[in-house]
């Protein structure tokens, strides 16, 4: 069993303060600051959930006042995030000899975002500016001393970051040269030195992914030639030369996850591969002969792309195979892995669980238990003694009792395929009755796919009665490329026909109201949102769009520096603006020219230091439904991106959206 991490993301809190100040200053703001709606009118939209309800939306959207409990490397420490009065997460660390506690990393003014272990002496966090998405990597000592930006410089964002073990170095990718591309260096987290290791030069086919081995040498690297083909190279060990051994389509995998160092042979490794077949498996694979060892393991339905290994202490032998089917799903490998699984499962049933952190010698884990009624509980379990021990039950308010069933769903397209998802159903829709329902289009679209387990919107929406629709239309991931293919050039067309087909059988089973329909969803969703209005406008009682596209010509335009060496995928995955036949189809799948087409009332809302979608394309849509007018509701923060991460902000957020949903399932007959 594999837990849903989506749960348990990184804490996002800031001042309520901050977010009322920002919201109503009108000097240099991001987009036009005349058009958010007042506090007053979304205070009013707010007044409309009514009801005498268990569970309020803090119960769901309130930060855990403890999560991310992380052991040292040693075993010595516990480090977690405690939430204070103001809600901010700060990071702290426990000696677990003595019990002492330290504040380890303060949260001011930006989001800790990831953090974790360099070394048992040495944490690392990150952090952007309000969402801009310009991270920076922090280092500190256990006791708050010796902080540093390790990546202090203007305008940069991060790639990847690779501790390596036993040492004080970490290797950063960045793109402090070039906006458009990243490169690699090695940094000393304690000093801050910074050594560049590797120069990308070819802006036009550049370096996309580079391949350390364990000890931080570069091994191989990924060019995405013009855009479209994707060329791997490996280092020959006694030449040093970097040799092409795979050319493929940017839509092929053939992804170096880690070298195998149980193995004798250097140039063994474990990769994911669909370029013999449909669903992407793990192979062993010799890099130096350019040839597949042997299958570790392939799934006929749904692409298999994650493994872990063991440390240094057990040879780097391979633990696990895990991969996201119906629900998460482990398969134990390791006589290690296969006694801890064995146990867990015996103890927790049919609930998903997975290992977190673990120190170095595999003494003492932290597992986390969830399932799509239970939000999550850290347990610690000794390896050698073979107990579990309860450590912190992240939503205690929550009661599983209270919680509804998240029930997977599968269907037939319109034209044949095989589309699934999960429709999670209030206690009156299992009892017989026709309930209100919230269709929630995931974001990417391509290669993103919604999951089995808590999903706080879904319980929220639950606890007011609404039952919550997911659909995995075409493009999505996970159930291989030529499911995901069938959605390239089809975003606002085919795949919004599967989302219509989802809401055909949620109401064919008997679960839905027909007349109490909403549509809401953030990103593509968003985007999914404004075309369900237009595409379907009888079909859908009111709409959400959050930090959704509304001008795919607009969207292309602003993507951030360092999208555009993919702006030719985008070109296949979208439409191809430069050819008049798929710009055309692109402007009649642009809501902001078909607004005529939107009778439903909409509410808008949008982080404005979003780079992936720039703040102009929530007031786009914005103005033009005003101005052949319809109110629209919309609200924005000025200290957010892509997506709310502060608590306050999505507390909000949340409230507005059931009143809204409120007000227009009540005007329903």
């Amino acid at each position: 069993m594999n837990l849903n991490s989506k749960i348990f993301g990184t804490a996002y809190i800031v001042l309520s303060a901050i977010m009322m100040n920002a919201q109503s200053s009108t000097s240099k703001l991001p987009g036009d600051p005349t058009l958010p709606s007042n506090k007053a009118n979304l205070e009013k939209l707010v007044s409309s959930d009514k009801g005498n309800f268990k569970y309020k939306v803090e119960d769901y959207f309130a930060r855990p006042k403890a999560s991310q409990f992380k052991i040292s490397p040693d075993g010595k420490f516990l480090s977690y995030k405690e939430k204070d009065k103001d809600s901010k997460n700060h990071v702290y660390v426990k000696e677990l000899g003595t019990g002492k506690i330290t504040k380890a990393i303060v949260e001011k003014d930006d989001l800790i975002k990831a953090y974790g272990w360099l070394n048992k002496n040495r944490l690392f966090y990150t952090q952007d500016k309000g969402g801009n998405e310009n991270i920076h990597l922090y280092a500190a000592d256990i006791n708050g001393g010796n902080l540093k930006d390790l990546t202090p410089f203007d305008g940069i964002t991060l790639g990847s970051i690779i501790p390596i073990k036993d040492t004080d170095f970490v290797v950063v990718t960045m793109n402090k040269n070039n906006k458009q591309i990243f490169e690699p260096y090695k940094v000393n987290f304690v000093t801050g030195d910074i050594t560049q290791l590797y120069e990308n030069k070819d802006a036009n086919s550049p370096i996309d992914d580079y391949i350390f081995d364990k000890d931080g040498n570069l091994r191989g690297y990924t060019i995405l030639e013009n855009g479209l083909t994707t060329k791997t190279y490996y280092k020959d060990l006694q030449t040093g030369k970097f040799n092409l051994i795979k050319s493929a389509d940017w839509s092929d995998t053939f992804s170096i996850i880690r070298f195998n160092d149980n193995s004798k042979n250097k140039d063994e490794a474990y990769v994911v591969t669909n370029l013999d077949g449909d669903k992407a498996k793990i192979v062993l694979y010799d890099l130096k002969k350019n040839a597949i060892i042997k299958e570790v393991y392939s799934n006929p339905v749904y692409d298999v792309s994650s493994i872990n290994v063991a440390g240094k202490n057990r040879n780097y032998e391979l633990d696990y195979v895990s991969y996201n089917g119906v629900k998460g799903e482990t398969v134990p490998v390791s006589k290690f892995y296969k006694e801890i699984d064995d146990k867990l499962k015996s103890q927790f049933g049919d609930k998903e669980f997975g290992i977190v952190s673990s120190d170095d010698n595999n003494d003492k884990l932290l597992v986390v238990v969830g399932s799509d009624k239970l939000y999550g509980t850290y347990y610690e379990y000794d390896t050698k003694t073979k107990q579990t021990k309860l450590l912190y039950n992240l939503m205690p308010q929550l009661k599983e009792e209270d919680m509804a069933e998240m029930k997977p769903i599968e269907f037939k397209s319109r034209d044949g395929l095989t589309i699934r998802g999960y429709i999670t159903l209030p206690k009156a829709a299992l009892e017989g009755k026709k309930v209100p329902l919230i269709v929630n289009p995931h974001g990417g679209p391509q290669g993103i796919r919604d999951d089995w387990g808590f999903n706080p919107e879904s319980q929220l929406f639950a606890s007011r009665g609404y039952a919550t629709l997911q659909v995995n239309f075409r493009i999505s991931g996970g159930y291989g490329k030529e499911f995901q293919k069938a959605g390239y050039k089809q975003i606002g067309r085919k795949a919004m026909d599967d989302v219509e087909d989802g809401v055909k059988y949620a109401i064919s089973q008997g679960w839905v109201d027909k007349d109490k329909i909403a549509i809401y969803g953030g990103s593509h969703g968003g985007y999914a949102t404004l075309m369900g209005l237009i595409k379907t406008p009888d079909l859908y009682a009111c709409g959400v769009d959050y930090v959704g596209v509304s001008n795919i010509f607009t969207f292309f335009e602003s993507f951030p520096e360092y999208w555009k060496p993919y702006k030719e995928m985008v070109k296949q995955i979208w439409y191809d603006l430069d050819n008049p036949e798929e710009a055309k189809i692109a402007k009649e799948v642009s809501p902001v020219f078909q607004i005529d087409k939107i009778k439903k009332p909409l509410f808008v809302v949008q982080g404005a230091n979003d780079p992936r979608v720039n703040i102009n394309e929530s007031d786009q849509i914005v103005k033009a439904m005003r101005a052949k007018g319809f109110e629209v509701p919309y609200m924005v923060k000025y200290d957010e991106g892509h997506g709310f991460g502060k608590e306050p902000n999505r507390i909000e957020f949340y409230k507005s959206m059931l009143g809204f949903f409120a007000e227009n399932f009540n005007k329903t007959k």
